[in-house]
């Protein structure tokens, strides 16, 4: 009796075992596929950029606020963000034209392809570039961009390519965490039309969508992004940070110390929000309130 209760438990066991191993490789041909489809019937959009000190100066500022600095790193030389044996590497590039980054004939339309649409020269994803955050910039905020990235010097830094993982395969697939997401915009979409700065919830919804990824398309939070990560809170009216005053939310965004005295998580990116001005933080915060 005993015997044939362990070989049914073994068959058991041998039928899970191989249809998650199908289940997998159902996964990985899936997401294989995604990450080598060629976008070719999508195109840059003509982009009119101005090489003056004002637009240097407001692509300085939006570099910061819209964590492009975060991620490449303070000199945008790229850097390893994260590497784990189950979820793979993530690495930002070398976006300088240094030794490892960019070549020496990258267009004002490659920048567009990369910002807006998250393809490369090729018309092939880039991984984990969160360009569906920038889908919804203007073509004004963009150009300032591509103009103060001309100031930026060479970084000579030759980084190892991105690396999915097996957990990674899986997580991208129920979009748990963004590995393709260039998927997330509508490439048909033209510029989107420049938001007049103010302390009003239209400009904060404009600025909020750097939150998005992770927060969550409404910021109401979401779980962990990855194994043993720290939950994604809600934002608005209905979470615990929209209980906050005002003035909380600004001091916690300046300072990474909540209202009860606890710290941040460490993958929240408090220090990117030290470059919002006051009414930008505003701003975000009457969004945020806005949404219920």
């Amino acid at each position: 009796m005993l015997k044939k209760i362990f070989k049914i438990t073994g068959i058991v066991i041998a039928g899970i075992i191989a249809l998650a191993g199908i289940a997998y490789l159902v996964i990985y041909i899936n997401m294989s596929m995604r990450i080598a489809t060629a976008y070719d019937h999508v195109n840059a959009e003509p982009i009119h950029v101005t090489y003056d000190s004002a637009s240097i100066a407001l692509g300085a500022r939006l570099v910061s606020t819209r964590v492009c600095n975060e991620c490449h790193g303070s000199d945008f030389g790229g850097r390893i963000m994260f590497e784990d044996g189950m979820i793979g590497r993530i690495v930002s590039r070398n976006i300088t034209h240094g030794k490892g980054g960019l070549p020496d004939d990258f267009t004002e339309s490659d920048w567009v392809m990369a910002i807006k649409h998250g393809l490369d020269r090729n018309k092939q994803p880039l991984l984990y570039m969160p360009a569906n955050e920038f889908a919804e910039m203007s073509e004004g905020d963009i150009a300032a961009i591509i103009a103060y990235m001309s100031t930026i010097p060479n970084v000579d830094r030759e980084n190892p390519s991105v690396k999915v993982g097996p957990l990674a395969y899986v997580l991208g697939m129920f979009d748990v965490i963004p590995v393709i997401p260039t998927e997330k915009i509508d490439h048909t979409k033209s510029f989107a039309q420049a938001v007049t700065p103010a302390a009003t919830p239209e400009y904060g919804k404009y600025l909020a969508v750097v939150c998005t990824n992770c927060h969550g398309p409404q910021l109401k939070g979401r779980g962990p992004m990855i194994p043993g990560g720290s939950p994604i809170p809600d934002l608005t009216a209905t979470g615990n940070p929209g209980k906050w005053s005002h003035g909380d939310f600004i001091k916690t965004l300046r300072t990474g110390i909540r209202p009860n005295g606890a710290k941040l998580a460490d993958d929240m990116p408090w220090k990117m929000t030290l470059s919002f001005s006051e009414q930008e933080l505003t701003a975000i915060h009457l969004y945020a309130q806005s949404l219920k």
